[in-house]
């Protein structure tokens, strides 16, 4: 497996991992899970954005594919260190007695349309460091206030505010809603930047 795959897999193991951890002690830990999860994202940036990008998100990798920025090749093998990353992340998150809270639940549009606009802001500051209108330094800062961004949008709205897939597995909440909707306002974002900064 190329290294690039290997950061990925590390990279959402991580992400996972915190957020099954923030999630499940929310009560305990003094700083709020989108906190958490936006200063993760943007250590990631930082450590592993020069060897693999950085997407740890399917949404974002599926987004990077349609404006072809990555092959499909690589999107699935992407997608597929990412999912591997996940799945680590709970059964290591399990062995510490860690269980999500958070459940699928039912289709619901209004949490769709939560979900896929906050992921729109949160990609469309992916997509400005893509297109390269961030400084490398500010990559993660910006990226990681992005997420914070998506996060509290979506969650204004009645949404959790997973904005990853792979995310929302590790969490146990698979739904059209949580799978879907990211992708959805990835793709969304990116289109919209392409346009904008091309």
């Amino acid at each position: 497996m190329s290294k690039k795959y290997i950061a990925e897999a590390v990279g959402t193991f991580g992400l996972s991992f915190v957020v099954l951890g923030a999630l499940s002690y929310a009560g305990v830990m003094p700083v709020v899970t989108p906190v958490i999860a936006a200063l993760t994202l943007g250590l990631f940036v930082y450590t592993i954005g020069s060897v693999s990008g950085c997407h740890i998100n399917p949404a974002v990798t599926a987004g990077l594919w349609v404006v072809k920025k990555v092959t499909s090749e690589e999107a699935l093998k992407y997608i597929a260190a990412q999912a591997i990353g996940a799945i680590f992340a709970v059964l290591v998150a399990r062995l510490f007695g860690v269980v999500s809270p958070v459940e699928g639940g039912v289709f619901d549009i209004r949490v769709f349309a939560a979900e896929a606009l906050g992921t729109f802001f949160f990609v469309f500051g992916i997509a400005s460091v893509v297109y390269g209108k961030v400084h490398g330094y500010m990559s993660g800062m910006v990226i990681g206030g992005s997420l914070l961004l998506g996060v509290l949008i979506a969650s204004v709205a009645g949404a959790a505010g997973i904005l990853n897939p792979a995310v929302a597995g590790a969490l146990g909440a698979f739904s059209v809603v949580y799978l879907l909707a990211p992708v959805v306002g990835s793709i969304a974002a990116f289109h919209a930047y392409k346009y904008i900064a091309e």
